[in-house]
């Protein structure tokens, strides 16, 4: 396979400053902090974890949209790290971006025909009328009909805004589309319909993404490969099959716990880790899991584990990946429904002996 990106100790680190005038540094929010990972043409690589895990800023860095404090970002063999002026804007042409929210990402003043010609105008492609061909093609792409083009973003729902969207990312035919938790906002039904959409055009156009997620359930239907990000490090990457069946750090156990399960035999809350996220400006040392880590030993409370390969394909970024207990045995230790079925039969017995002694 051809590796369309390559990302190496890729880092991002915020400044805390205090004071009005004479401001001062106080500390530093590490958003992303030395991360390494590839994606190959035409693959789908989601980047999943919590929220402010640093996903969303990776995707940025990615794109040259925010400026990198360390490390190298490759695109198609070159050095895209510090390009920029005419260069950068080349680059743009093969990397584009479907916003979250598709309520804030369209401009209300103008209209579909317009959003979907503007960048082709800022790029140069073609004359008016190419363009307007270019418009009802596009919107053909992504199952909306060519009059759309006359009506405006508050005329849609809000699964034809995300439609727009993407046939905005795609008017200049990308060879990258990072999709920035492009369904979270959607209803369950209308994910289905986006997500389909985004794998029919992959196979059609070639695309690659770079898939970014909080929803395993998601994810699940979507990529190749998953990377597991927690605070600003990646801390498991696998296949989808390989992760879901045999998962090789804690964090990543505990987020395929946390999937809602559709059985209405499954009662009691989702399990979650114990204790908060740490704080991006002061993460703990050694593995920034061991907070809140039930394998945790005073080696992962001082040393750091690196991201290291466990087997072919699959790496992990914990001390005892290969010593793990099975999923299988994890799952039952924590799973919330063993501790609800079990509630259910002490009150099953409860209640028989009150029966008893009543009759």
């Amino acid at each position: 396979m051809t590796v369309l990106l390559e990302v190496e100790n890729l880092s991002k680190h915020y400044p805390v400053k205090r004071g009005l005038v004479l401001a001062r540094t106080i500390g530093t929010v590490r958003a992303v902090d030395g991360i390494s990972f590839k994606l190959d043409a035409g693959e789908t690589l989601a980047l999943v974890g919590e929220s402010g895990c640093g996903k969303s800023t990776t995707a940025r860095l990615v794109l040259r949209l925010i400026e990198p404090t360390t490390g190298s970002i490759r695109f198609e063999g070159t050095d895209i790290t510090t390009m920029t002026g005419a260069p950068l804007r080349r680059l743009r042409r093969r990397m584009q971006i479907v916003f979250q929210d598709p309520f804030a990402s369209l401009n209300p003043r103008m209209t579909v025909g317009d959003i979907l010609e503007e960048p082709l105008i800022v790029h140069g492609i073609g004359d008016r009328t190419a363009r307007r061909a270019r418009v009802n093609e596009l919107l053909g792409l992504v199952g909306l009909a060519p009059y759309y083009a006359q009506r405006y973003p508050h005329e849609f729902s809000g699964g034809q805004r995300q439609r727009i969207g993407i046939a905005r990312a795609l008017a200049v035919e990308p060879a990258l589309v990072v999709c920035d938790e492009p369904v979270s906002a959607l209803d369950v039904s209308i994910q289905a319909q986006v997500i389909n959409l985004l794998k029919d055009l992959q196979g059609r156009l070639g695309l690659s993404y770079l898939f970014i997620a909080h929803d395993l359930a998601v994810v699940k239907h979507t990529a190749d490969r998953i990377a597991v990000m927690y605070l600003g490090k990646i801390v498991e990457v696998a296949s989808k099959q390989t992760l879901f069946e045999n998962p090789r750090h804690p964090y990543t156990r505990t987020l395929l716990l946390a999937i809602p399960r559709p059985d209405p035999r499954r009662r009691g809350g989702r399990q979650l880790p114990g204790g908060d996220v740490p704080s991006p400006m002061d993460p703990p040392p050694g593995c920034r899991f061991n907070t809140r880590c039930s394998f945790a030993t005073d080696k992962c409370r001082v040393e750091e584990p690196p991201l290291r390969e466990v087997e072919a394909g699959h790496m992990s970024a914990c001390h005892y990946a290969e010593t793990l207990p099975p999923a299988s045995a994890f799952d039952e230790a924590h799973a919330p429904a063993a501790a609800a079925q079990e509630r259910m039969a002490l009150y099953a017995e409860r209640r028989g002996r009150i029966a008893a002694t009543a009759g």
